[in-house]
């Protein structure tokens, strides 16, 4: 070979080596400038999960703004007790449907009482309660015997699981009744749903079409008037807010609390947090929550 060809060709073969490094370096480095960054919510997050010794997973939603947060959003959580905003929701669906009457009465017997039923107990063996009794005491007292009637009413676990998918819910699903499904066993699929699932399955019951708008208001009064959650999302909250929620409390510590948080004069956030897998003491398990809720309303405010 001819020197001045080398010469040519090792001229050409140092260039490309050049155009190649640097076409490499600027390609990683657009790369790493699309990255989106890390959401600091999610850090927060983070931070209270390590004082729960559990794991915590959240959901958020601003329906103003339409930010959304999460952590842990997609990872499976026992739902215990907030399923029966979901009971509810479905039962209030059926009545929009003609299916079913708030005004209709169910009896039923002591046989039927299961653990933790202030409201059902009193009426055990007598003329029974309405529907929308039975709605009111799910949700206000999460009365474990009224949720049980109100899944016999529609067909149980089964059918709630099949409202869920009808409204596009792939991950939420409910298998057995109170008070079975607060066994909340680690890695159990059952009774279960995903803070993110739960969050866009209340944002289309409280917010969306998929009941009347009689039905959303009916619903939303009930979580209004919740009495179980005065411990968890609400516990922070500045002065003013009002709450519509639903909590459940389950083994292995699993504590959850979801629902509206309302700011004064302002649409609401939406907030799902479910905590489990920790041994951390009830006042530390609740506190975890509250601090969810102190951390949304923040958003709110900015």
């Amino acid at each position: 070979m001819k020197r001045r060809q080398f010469a040519g060709n090792l001229g050409a073969a140092l260039g490309a080596l050049v155009l190649g490094s640097y076409t490499q370096k600027s390609w990683a480095s657009a790369a790493a400038a699309a990255k989106p960054a890390a959401d600091p919510v999610a850090g927060q997050l983070r931070q209270i999960e390590a004082k729960s010794g559990g794991r915590l997973g959240v959901a958020i939603l601003d329906t103003v703004t339409g930010q959304s947060h999460s952590y842990r959003g997609d990872e499976r959580f026992p739902m215990c007790s907030t399923f029966k905003l979901l009971a509810a929701g479905l039962t209030l669906h059926r009545v929009d449907q003609g299916r079913e009457q708030l005004a209709r009465r169910i009896r039923f017997e002591k046989a039927d009482l299961v653990p933790y039923s202030p409201a059902t107990e009193k009426h055990a063996g007598g003329d029974g309660m309405s529907v929308a009794e039975l709605c009111e005491a799910t949700l206000t007292l999460s009365d474990n015997t009224a949720a049980n009637l109100l899944l016999h009413s529609f067909g149980g676990p089964p059918q709630l699981t099949a409202y869920l998918r009808s409204l596009g819910d792939k991950v939420t699903r409910l298998d057995r009744i109170e008070p079975d499904l607060n066994q909340a066993t680690p890695g159990d699929p059952r009774d279960t749903t995903s803070p993110s699932a739960m969050l866009s399955t209340m944002q289309q019951l409280l917010l969306g079409n998929a009941l009347s708008a009689d039905s959303r208001k009916q619903l939303t009064t009930w979580l209004l008037a919740n009495k179980t959650g005065d411990k968890r999302l609400r516990a922070l909250l500045p002065a003013g807010w009002r709450v519509g929620d639903k909590t459940g409390s389950g083994a292995y510590g699993s504590t959850n609390d979801i629902g509206m948080l309302f700011p004064p004069g302002r649409a609401p956030l939406l907030v799902a947090a479910y905590l489990t897998g920790t041994k951390a003491s009830e006042a530390t398990r609740n506190a975890t929550l509250a601090e969810v809720g102190r951390l949304a309303a923040s958003l709110a405010a900015k």
